[in-house]
């Protein structure tokens, strides 16, 4: 009996690892696994769906009948909101973006991916990127990239930018420097925050109190 429980305590754990391990290889998506979602269109039908939004192609990505599908252009343009989990995305110059409410400023999250080989070393020893017309474009074509994994040894890197609404003008900035640009007059104000406060551009949280400093407070 001590030795059947052993063997079930350890298949638990390996289960749990290779879970953890398969979990961290879906990169190229924003979310862990298809959920169940809204989309609501501009004329206010909405359609319940299992959703994801591929960060690789820049696409949302519904699952019918076990087959990853991308939402349309012609579709995307009449869509006003797609609800997923407690998240929403909306559409900006043509692209989901993920939408972070706000009052009196809007920020918005726009997720992006890059994929390397590591089986092929680049010019500087480092690893190279695949191109639209090599081994991606492949993907795209057979389907593979709408998979939760990518094929063989394949390395996704995701990364995003941000779009800030404020008194009716959008901009987009892609670190903290950029950020600091769009509050001239308030470089003291921005410098101290960010010091005291340890704040991170990748941390999206701290992006918005950092916002929310900075509207609410004048300069030095």
């Amino acid at each position: 009996m001590k030795s059947i429980h052993l063997v079930l305590v350890l298949l638990m754990i390996y289960g749990s690892s290779y879970a953890q391990q398969n979990q961290a290889e879906i990169t190229h998506y924003v979310f862990p696994e298809f959920t169940n979602g809204i989309v609501l269109k501009k004329n206010g039908i909405k359609h319940n769906a299992l959703l994801n939004y591929n960060s690789l192609t820049e696409e949302m990505v519904f699952e019918d009948h076990g087959q990853k599908l991308a939402i349309i252009e012609y579709e995307v343009i009449r869509i006003d909101t797609v609800f997923i989990k407690d998240r929403k995305f909306i559409v900006l110059n043509g692209k989901f973006v993920e939408y972070l409410d706000h009052s009196n400023w809007k920020l918005y999250v726009e997720y992006k991916c890059r994929v390397k080989d590591p089986s092929k070393p680049s010019a500087y020893s480092g690893t190279s990127e695949t191109s639209s017309s090599g081994p991606l474009s492949l993907f795209i074509s057979n389907g593979t990239i709408y998979e939760m994994n990518l094929p063989g040894n394949f390395k996704a890197e995701p990364y995003f930018y941000y779009w800030l609404n404020k008194n009716g003008e959008i901009s987009r900035f892609i670190n903290l420097r950029q950020l600091r640009k769009l509050y001239k007059g308030k470089e003291d104000l921005f410098k101290e925050y960010v010091k005291d406060n340890d704040v991170k551009y990748t941390n999206k949280q701290s992006i918005i109190r950092l916002i929310e400093y900075l509207e609410s407070n004048q300069s030095l």
